[in-house]
């Protein structure tokens, strides 16, 4: 290290104030900042408000940020190791692992360096790409400003990198992340001046000038070709042409609203459900089919009930419709793998660092304990999106005629298992909390919480086209933050003046 200080030393010497490489300088004094304690503290950035230094306010959010790194390694490993394997013994050794948490440790033990490799794979490369990237253009507009190449870069990255599909192409990863860094932040003057969130920024733009890139089958892998290929040979092995789905839980929550409560609850009674829509799947049955009962439909006759007219006695799905019904039926009485355990600990499709709850809720303590993330905000987002959920659930079971049986079956979810899927709890955690891009008064902290946890809700339940509102969220929470940290401010200075005048 005494040479590298050496090394340093003698450039920082050519760059200084009056000599020719004195544009570089911020490039050297970022590699020396990076590898040695700053010789003073940071002095930008207004979102820094304490004696903490800048580079050990990302430090902290990188270090937060390592459980989602890890399960997001682990996670994209298993998840391209069994959906590319091609073999349905493999995949079936998968589906049983994933009902106990000692099965899947076993599992993951047994295939643990192939599971490794694959997830090295494809979240190193991005990660790297994206740091490579986006520091590119952060120094090169240091140097064209000539001042300090920002610290900010070092949370932005990771976190660009943690939001992408491991399928992104690694060409499209960096022009997100230059269009995140260059529009989302360095025009507005760069780190502590942007009114987004430079991470999200980079991934709307990426949503919505290459869409098909990041939705669809797009979670699992890092080429959707083989991994596609290698599910048709599983499907084909055991006669079923969409038997095996790499479908985020998302995509099975996002279904038509012509699927009804009550056609996912007669699709529950193969699971041994007793469906709250009971009375009218058996006064329907009465007139479909003389001698047939709820317990002794074969699941063909089932299929054939649910998706019969309703004036014939049928239910009245649409057969198109019936595969999305059965997927979100799975996912909505927790069938296979698809269990609140496993959506707690990480186990299944996603974005890389979205996965896991519990990776979330660690680096939630940490940021709650060095006071860098506001809970104020992560808890006004969890509320928000939770009552706001809660009242999609109310309205399904209890509005409408027949006891709501025929109202939309997703907007009956569970409202507790809104906070389990998606990027909810990442996006609360890391992309909400950001100190440049929300409010400062604890009081606008609520609010703008709870305006994000709703809208959350809103997006991700009515439409249609975008079945995660996190993102569109977050970015339009940030636009509303100066408003509302103006708000609580006239409010805060109106009640001490009042109580001034009353003391007067």
């Amino acid at each position: 290290m005494s040479i590298l200080r050496k090394v340093l030393d003698f450039h920082l010497q050519l760059t200084e104030e009056g000599k020719r490489l004195e544009r570089f300088r911020p490039l050297v004094s970022a590699l020396d900042t990076f590898f040695y304690e700053a010789p003073i503290k940071t002095t930008r950035g207004p979102h820094i408000r304490d004696m903490i230094d800048l580079k050990r306010w990302m430090m902290i959010v990188v270090y937060a940020l390592v459980p989602c790194i890890l399960v997001a390694i682990w996670n994209s490993g298993v998840q391209g190791f069994v959906y590319g394997s091609g073999s349905i013994a493999t995949f079936d050794e998968y589906l049983k692992a994933s009902e106990t948490f000692g099965g899947y440790f076993a599992f993951g033990k047994s295939h643990f360096w192939p599971i490794l490799q694959k997830g090295l794979i494809a979240f190193l490369p991005i990660m790297i790409l994206s740091y490579a990237v986006g520091g590119f253009w952060e120094v090169l507009f240091a140097i064209i400003r000539r001042h300090e190449v920002s610290e900010g870069f070092l949370v932005t990255g990771m976190l660009f990198a943690l939001i992408l599909p491991s399928t992104i192409p690694y060409w499209m990863a960096a022009v997100g992340v230059s269009a995140g860094v260059v529009i989302g932040k360095e025009i507005f003057g760069g780190t502590g001046m942007n009114i987004l969130n430079p991470a999200l920024v980079c991934r709307a733009f990426l949503f919505f000038a290459f869409p098909t890139k990041m939705t669809g089958p797009v979670w699992v892998g890092t080429n959707t070709t083989e991994v596609g290929q290698s599910i048709q040979r599983m499907n084909k092995e055991i006669g079923e042409i969409d038997g095996i789905s790499q479908a985020s839980i998302l995509n099975r929550f996002n279904i038509s609203t012509d699927i009804k409560r009550v056609h996912i609850d007669a699709i529950g009674l193969e699971y041994g459900i007793v469906p709250s829509t009971k009375s009218v799947i058996e006064h329907q049955l009465k007139h479909w089919k003389k001698g047939v009962t709820l317990t002794t439909l074969t699941p063909d006759e089932r299929k054939e009930f649910i998706t019969s007219p309703l004036q014939n006695g049928g239910l009245g799905l649409s057969p198109d419709n019936y595969s999305d019904a059965v997927r979100f039926a799975e996912f909505r009485f927790a069938q296979g793998k698809l269990t609140n355990g496993n959506f707690f600990f990480g186990n299944r499709i996603g974005s890389m660092g979205e996965t896991s709850i519990i990776a979330c809720l660690l680096g939630a303590l940490l940021l709650i304990y060095t006071r860098i993330g506001s809970w104020r905000t992560m808890v006004g987002v969890a509320i928000g999106a939770y009552f706001t959920a809660l009242l999609f659930e109310w309205g399904a079971l209890h509005l409408g005629p027949h006891g709501g049986a025929f109202n939309a079956a997703k907007f009956a979810l569970p409202a507790y298992k809104h906070l389990l899927i998606g990027s909810l709890a990442f996006g609360l955690v890391f992309m909400a909390t950001d100190p440049v891009s929300s409010p400062y008064m604890r009081g606008a902290r609520w609010l703008y919480g709870l305006l994000i946890g709703a809208l959350v809700i809103i997006i991700r339940t009515i439409n249609p086209a975008y079945p995660e509102g996190v993102m569109l969220a977050i970015l339009l929470g940030n636009v509303f933050a100066p408003l509302i940290d103006h708000g609580a401010l006239n409010y805060r200075i109106k009640k001490r003046y009042g109580k001034k005048k009353a003391l007067i």
